[in-house]
């Protein structure tokens, strides 16, 4: 894509101009429109459609986090990144849907990792409204050799695998089945069919969390029925973001 079109929003007339300055000095973003308040960004994004929303929290009026709720309404809502220079309200803005947390004054190195962010799911919403050619599925089962006997192991009956050497371990509500392969070349067939590489030796798939939980050292576990699976902090953001659109899109919940 040529670049995304992003709305600015900010009550404060010079934090406005300076954000919208810092987005427009950016690689990657095509457009920047402003808007002063909530109820005049809540207008223009009823008739235009953006990529994202820079937003501001403390408004009068309507805030930044009630704007954000209706804009998750929309069928095909804009990406939130909240910028703000409080950092009470972050909980509250993830489990909105934001995708970032900017406090003022703004970096431009921080802007770059929330466009960043932006700019993959634009990118990935576009890809999954584009019309595809029919490709096989690759590798909705994958064969278990055990005592001289070869079983098949469907792609939704596992709920996570494990890395362990050159094999790895397919856990379903059946059992533990051990396969002769790298979990990279796992990942690259399961990916793009519900499953997402949260942890240097886990795969997990996204149907099967129940909960992200914190583990006793203040690192994250995705909870499935079958035991907990780590997630790495570099995997962390982009499982959160993968399980919100996965929520948005209805697919959750059908195992």
């Amino acid at each position: 894509m040529n670049g995304v079109r992003v709305l600015a929003v900010d009550d404060v007339r010079a934090a406005l101009e300076e954000l919208c300055r810092l987005l427009r000095d950016a690689p990657g973003v095509a457009e920047v429109r402003a808007a002063g308040d909530a109820v005049s960004a809540l207008r223009i994004l009823q008739a235009e459609r953006f990529d994202a929303v820079f937003l501001d929290i403390s408004m009068p009026g309507l805030t930044g986090l009630e704007l954000a709720s209706l804009l998750a309404k929309l069928t095909e809502p804009p990406v939130i990144v909240f910028v703000t220079a409080f950092d009470g309200h972050a909980v509250t803005a993830y489990g909105i849907g934001a995708v970032d947390y900017l406090l003022k004054p703004v970096r431009a190195e921080r802007l770059a990792e929330a466009l960043a962010r932006v700019t993959r799911i634009a990118e990935s919403r576009k890809a999954a409204a584009e019309p595809e050619a029919a490709s096989p599925d690759a590798m909705p089962a994958l064969p278990v050799e055990s005592d001289g006997r070869t079983r098949y192991v469907r792609r939704g009956d596992v709920k996570f695998a494990e890395a362990h050497g050159d094999y790895v371990r397919l856990h379903t509500t059946a059992g533990v089945h051990l396969v002769r392969m790298p979990i990279s070349r796992l990942q690259e067939y399961w990916e793009g069919s519900g499953f997402a590489r949260v942890h240097r030796g886990f795969l997990v798939a996204l149907d099967a969390v129940r909960e992200l939980r914190s583990d006793s050292v203040g690192g994250m576990l995705a909870h499935t029925d079958l035991g907990d699976v780590p997630v790495s902090r570099r995997h962390a953001r982009e499982l959160r973001e993968r399980l919100l659109r996965a929520a948005q899109r209805g697919e959750l919940g059908k195992r």
